[in-house]
């Protein structure tokens, strides 16, 4: 069991990536913090890790709200007595927009889950990972201004997760010395509930058209990646097969970036 005995937090675990990946840390042992603003997604994701044999807590919070935020923290390192790994997974697309027409309240709200969220998982979880004598960190980034820049309108998404990126490779030193990796992954295509939450105006406006080379997704021949790709490579970071990566950027997109 590659996480017997450890704890692990994740946050958007309803759905999508954080849900495949807290049912993975279960699958291999971990205690497993099962964070989403949504009460009956959560608690279907740990009804099904409970009935596969795992543990799991359920915690409701808005990752953008410091004082839930700080009690599904205090809550999850309280119940299973210690806080290993964090995976801050929890993001929005947001409004896709051309930046004169991207309104300010559209923007902010981009800000507040996909960077703010993180800031505040982050802030509230390293004291824990410091008690524990080391940790592992998880951001969920993208290839989106990371690798590509060409989705319309989508400059207050790619501005956080460009920011992601940034906070990652900067705590990778901050935190080093604590014996605590921090690094991100960054997904292409996969096939998630996330465009639920996207709105898109003016694409043809922002977008500049260009003719693809025939499929988009190189390796699958333009398929999109599943969440259980996604999952697998958070996996491989949190273990200690990868205890000498830290401040890295993992691209899990199917060779996609590399055409844009």
């Amino acid at each position: 069991m590659l996480f017997a005995g450890k704890v692990a937090l994740v946050t958007g675990a309803g759905s999508g990536i954080g849900r495949a990946t807290a049912e993975a840390f279960a699958r291999h042992g971990a205690s497993v913090g099962v964070l989403s603003r949504t009460d009956e997604e959560v608690e279907a994701v740990v009804r099904e890790i409970r009935a596969l044999g795992g543990d799991a807590m359920a915690l409701v919070a808005d990752v953008s709200d410091e004082a839930s935020m700080r009690a599904a923290v205090d809550r999850v390192a309280g119940g299973f007595g210690a806080l290993d790994i964090v995976v801050a997974n929890a993001g929005i697309n947001g409004v896709w927009a051309p930046i004169d027409d991207l309104k300010p309240a559209e923007w902010d709200e981009t800000i507040a889950v996909n960077l703010r969220g993180t800031y505040l998982t982050l802030h509230l979880t390293v004291p824990y990972l410091r008690a524990a004598g080391e940790g592992v960190i998880v951001v969920v980034s993208s290839i989106n201004g990371t690798r590509t820049f060409t989705t319309p309108g989508a400059t207050a998404y790619a501005a956080t997760k460009a920011a992601q990126l940034a906070m990652v490779q900067q705590l990778a030193l901050e935190l080093g010395k604590s014996r605590i990796r921090v690094n991100a992954i960054c997904p292409g295509s996969i096939e998630t509930s996330i465009d639920d939450n996207t709105r898109q105006r003016g694409a043809a406006e922002a977008g500049i058209p260009v003719v693809w080379p025939k499929g988009e997704v190189p390796i699958s021949s333009g398929e999109p990646g599943t969440a259980a790709d996604v999952a697998d490579a958070i996996l491989f970071l949190a273990s200690s097969k990868a205890r000498h990566i830290t401040g890295v950027p993992l691209w899990i997109d199917g060779g996609q970036g590399l055409l844009r």
